[in-house]
């Protein structure tokens, strides 16, 4: 009986051995397909027009080519991008759009379901949302109709400023205010979602969510750099083994998005983590870091989300089923795809881009031709206007806190954890005050959101900052742009 005793009990605890690691393994093992229930839903937006920033539209067509191979349908991939790239007059490929120097086309399919006037930032929220009634113009009509059961992937890539991101055409900027109100108001009730990822290209991309995006609403952000840096283009022009081919003027891509996209490509995303992805696109974008050709990828919100596959928010690619995500492998391969990247003329700062275009545009015409004197014009009006938006920006400040305080108050950073500006609506007003009197901030003058917010910090009235403004920009009227 001792030694049945005996047994029994030996036999109990490796049946509790055994359970504990099966349970170890539930716990830790990442999600594969039979945990996915409900839907995906991808939302991918390009923020820019013009050929200069080809880039844009470039990462947002390649990230749709990873959503489609991964399995997700195109009724639950809502497409917003100018489309005005592919057939650009400018493209020395007409039709297709590359984002990598030896890369294939990945305009082919992209569907089109807001281009045009028709990607602002009013149809951007109202499809995150999924309220078709606010939709305005002629687009596809879809939105994310999701439930409490879906995962949404959302990526958006576009120039951006403390607070702000761009949108086509100079109009309405996507303040960071309304975009985690909406993901707030989608997450209300407990019907919206079960979890959203949110990959955001721009500069300043950091004070998107900074001091704003709550932790407990199930929304996991990455963005391209903190809340005080530009982010980077890559495959620029330039005469390194990086750069596009040569009949390219433009870059062909952005550093962060190029990182998270090509790791996509390349793996099982079955075994692959957000954290996993994170730390990959992190070393890469930070040319390994030394941040010589990078900005600091972040993270925001949900960070308990960090554990969660790839697989339930892009799919994967079953020609990348014998492919394991192996994290040594993998910041190796992101050294040497990533090297020709962090060398000059491979990578350019954000807002340096469209001035690098004219250049190359310029120096390769034919010496007299018209588009020659085009480009030369373009990159001559476009340097005047950043030195005239810089101007106007600087005598305000000295206007209303003086010379030597000005420059202080509107340069002053908010410490970690703390929003850009604590009135959203003083920020938008003082940015419609400058702009009646001083022209469009421009993708360039987005980066003085910081200065304009810092005056609403401070306290200055609207009366105040029209009526400096005014005085401002009579000495520096606006610049005519081409």
């Amino acid at each position: 009986m001792a030694r049945l005793s005996c047994f029994s009990l030996l036999l109990l605890l490796l049946q509790t051995q055994l359970l504990v690691l099966v349970a170890a393994r539930e716990f830790l093992r990442l999600p594969s397909e039979k945990d996915v229930v409900g839907t995906r839903w991808a939302v991918l937006i390009a923020g820019s027009n013009e050929y200069y920033n080809y880039r844009h539209q470039a990462d947002v067509c390649h990230a749709y080519q990873i959503m489609k191979k991964g399995g997700l349908k195109d009724e639950n991939i809502i497409v917003f991008m100018c489309d005005d790239i592919a057939n650009n007059p400018e493209n020395p490929r007409p039709g297709v759009i590359i984002n990598h120097p030896n890369g294939s086309d990945v305009y082919a399919g992209v569907p089109k379901d807001y281009t045009g006037k028709d990607v602002n930032a009013n149809n951007f929220l109202a499809a995150l949302l999924g309220d078709k009634s606010k939709l305005t113009g002629s687009g596809s009509g879809k939105v994310v109709s999701s439930g409490p059961d879906d995962h949404i992937f959302v990526y958006y890539a576009d120039h951006g400023g403390p607070g702000v991101l761009g949108m086509p055409n100079d109009e309405a900027y996507l303040y960071a205010n309304d975009l985690v109100q909406t993901l707030k108001k989608k997450h209300a009730g407990g019907a919206g979602y079960r979890s959203l990822a949110f990959y955001l290209e721009a500069c300043e991309s950091g004070s998107i969510f900074e001091g704003l995006l709550p932790g407990n609403i199930s929304v996991y952000a990455t963005t391209a750099s903190n809340a005080e840096e530009s982010s980077w283009g890559t495959y620029c022009p330039g005469d390194d083994e990086g750069a596009p081919p040569a009949e390219y003027d433009t870059c062909l891509g952005d550093l962060y998005s190029v990182a998270w996209m090509e790791d996509s490509d390349a793996h099982n995303l079955h075994t692959e983590s957000l954290r996993q992805q994170y730390d990959v696109v992190k070393d890469r974008t930070s040319a390994h870091e030394t941040y010589s050709l990078g900005s600091h990828v972040m993270q925001y919100g949900d960070l308990g989300l960090n554990d969660q596959s790839l697989y339930l928010f892009m799919g994967t690619n079953p020609a990348n089923d014998n492919t394991s995500f192996v994290v040594a492998n993998s910041l190796s391969s992101s050294s040497s795809s990533s090297s020709s990247s962090s060398r000059p003329g491979a990578a350019v700062n954000q807002r340096d881009a469209d001035l690098l275009h004219f250049w190359h545009k310029y120096r390769r015409s034919e010496e007299g031709s018209a588009r020659k004197g085009e480009a030369r014009r373009q990159l001559v009006e476009m340097m005047a206007r950043r030195s005239r938006v810089d101007k106007s920006v600087e005598m305000i400040g000295n206007l209303l806190f003086g010379s030597e305080e000005g420059p202080k108050v509107l340069n002053a950073v908010r410490p970690a954890g703390r929003p850009l500006v604590d009135d959203w609506d003083c920020l938008k007003s003082m940015v419609r005050s400058f702009e009646e009197r001083c022209g469009p901030l421009t993708q360039y003058g987005m980066k003085h959101m910081r200065s304009v917010a810092n005056i609403c910090n401070a306290g200055v009235s609207e009366g105040a900052m029209d009526k400096v403004a005014s005085q401002a920009c009579t000495i520096n009227p606006p610049a005519s742009l081409f």
